[in-house]
């Protein structure tokens, strides 16, 4: 059912981030075609204002004077074309505006050719939002795209042409054909449309990604809790053990004491009650000395199973949170390393039969060693593989696999495990954990 939820969720998110990168490709698209179109009448415009400054403004005025195709018309023709050429525009031509309604054509810089395009004073198409704009302000204008029949879709812009005495004796008209305007939109489109697909590939990846990693996640949270419930099961195992036989040895202490109060030993009694509870506050104090709890109730409950196979378990713990371990790591590596010291222990027929714990902590490192008597071990390096053990095998029982558990925790933190043993019959298990 959760599966499903985060497949749901994993969906509904892969379908927003889609329609939400359309929008984005639609939006944009639209904004670079208006963009594109005011960046191409910003620079046509420009290039008017240059024009109307350089034109020959006497011979201007003198064509003025007599509008007519005569030399000053051709003079003024020939760099109105050459200029239409160099920029690639539709036309560059002069406009007489005298009215607020419509503008008229004067030189429309074309080649000799062509001229038949011209009457001179024809009306232009230019609308009049722009005309009234160069009647009464005197300023530059841009329009919209025009749609004009005879020669098709253009953006026009125009700039003052200014005489020497500050007077407006005409305006630059230049046209740019929209497919000029197209192509530049085209391109920049195809750039556009390039980032659009790196970044759909990258979403779809981002989705796909947070699928696995999610799936990953989830195994790894699997795997830690079936091997955090392991480590306690086994521990819960080891304490219903221990009570089972701790009530079979009270059962037997309770006869002891009856016994020795029905022959009137009242003192012997009193005396085997005192051991008793020595025996009670010396695994009661572990819980009083220790500051880790999870540490302190493992050492507490593993002290009560040495107990019941006659092992008698020294601790000593450094005072310290331990925290820089997960407890599940440290609660693995003791609990493995304290069993195998047990399990050896009890294949010594006779005392002395000792567990030794050391629990230290500094500024570098965390220390872990377990000391117990019992047979030597032969092949340091075999017994960290799995399924390698020591002790014969049982029907049902898994062996083998403490100290390999313990080694692939051991590395999770970059530490180290040596296992040492002697030929008087003492084994130590030293686990060091970095912590800087």
């Amino acid at each position: 059912m959760k599966n499903n939820k985060i497949k749901l969720i994993l969906v509904i998110s892969a379908v927003l981030l889609v329609v939400f990168n359309v929008f984005s490709f639609y939006v944009t698209e639209q904004n670079i075609e208006a963009t594109v179109q005011e960046a191409i009448a910003n620079q046509t415009l420009d290039t008017a204002k240059a024009v109307s400054a350089k034109i020959d403004i006497d011979t201007y005025k003198k064509f003025l004077s007599n509008p007519e195709k005569n030399d000053y018309y051709w003079k003024i023709n020939d760099q109105l074309n050459n200029i239409r050429e160099d920029i690639g525009a539709l036309f560059v031509y002069t406009l007489k505006i005298d009215n607020p309604k419509v503008s008229h054509a004067m030189i429309l810089g074309l080649p000799k050719e062509k001229q038949n395009l011209l009457d001179i004073g024809m009306i232009c198409t230019l609308p009049e939002e722009q005309v009234r704009l160069a009647y009464y302000d005197g300023a530059p204008y841009t329009s919209e795209i025009i749609d004009d029949p005879q020669h098709g879709k253009y953006l026009s812009v125009g700039a003052p042409i200014i005489d020497e005495n500050n007077n407006i004796i005409g305006f630059i008209g230049i046209d740019i054909s929209t497919e000029k305007i197209n192509g530049i939109n085209e391109s920049v489109q195809e750039n556009n449309m390039i980032i659009f697909l790196i970044n759909s590939v990258f979403l779809l990846i981002v989705i796909i990604s947070s699928y696995f990693i999610q799936n990953w996640y989830q195994r790894e949270v699997k795997k830690e809790v079936e091997n955090t419930e392991d480590t306690y099961q086994g521990e819960i195992q080891t304490l219903l053990s221990s009570v089972s036989s701790l009530r079979h040895d009270y059962s037997n202490h309770i006869q002891v004491i009856h016994g020795l109060l029905t022959i009137g030993e009242s003192e012997k009694a009193l005396q085997y009650l005192d051991s008793l509870s020595n025996e009670v506050q010396l695994i009661e104090s572990i819980n009083s000395t220790i500051e880790h709890p999870g540490l302190a109730i493992l050492l507490k409950s593993k002290k009560i199973a040495a107990q019941n196979h006659q092992i008698a378990m020294e601790t000593k713990v450094t005072q310290n949170s331990y925290q820089l371990i997960k407890t599940t790591d440290m609660i693995k590596i003791l609990s493995n390393l304290i069993d195998n010291a047990i399990d050896a222990t009890r294949e010594l027929s006779e005392q002395p039969r000792i567990i030794s714990i050391l629990c230290d902590a500094n500024d570098t490192h965390y220390l872990f060693e377990v000391t117990n008597t019992g047979p030597k071990i032969v092949g340091d390096t075999e017994i960290f593989k799995q399924g390698f053990s020591t002790k014969p095998t049982e029907e049902g029982k898994v062996r083998g696999q403490g100290l390999f558990i313990v080694k692939e925790v051991v590395r999770k933190y970059n530490g180290e495990i040596l296992i040492h043993s002697t030929d008087e019959k003492v084994t130590t298990a030293k686990v060091v954990i970095p912590i800087k």
